[in-house]
């Protein structure tokens, strides 16, 4: 049985707020299964952009939520995940964005390579 989103969010800004990196919540989705996006800020201008992994990447996984990172792999200028953050809104508005400021560009994440 997976977490439900809104449990899940507040777990993981709690786990980096435990670790020294800052968490907030940018966008509030619905509760019980809104996908998560993750913006992690490493204060330099660049960005990383995490979202839910595709299902055939989760199938064989125990963990609860796994992650790819998005658009692209690497730090990606802050303006490029904005506008993606944006797209993936207007296609779905039930989801999370929480963002994450850590110069050491941690996330904490379980992410999957697809």
């Amino acid at each position: 049985m997976r977490l439900r989103s809104d449990i899940w969010v507040s777990a993981y800004m709690r786990r980096c707020r435990i670790e020294g990196a800052f968490a907030y919540l940018r966008r509030r989705g619905a509760e019980e299964a809104g996908a998560i996006f993750i913006k992690v800020d490493s204060l330099d201008g660049m960005v990383r952009l995490f979202g839910p992994a595709p299902q055939y990447a989760v199938e064989d996984r125990d963990a609860d939520r796994l992650f790819v990172e998005l658009p692209l792999k690497g730090d990606i200028p802050a303006l490029a995940a904005e506008e993606r953050l944006q797209r993936e809104i207007s296609f779905d508005p039930d989801l999370w964005v929480v963002e994450v400021e850590d110069r050491q560009g941690r996330h904490f994440l379980d992410v999957v390579e697809v």
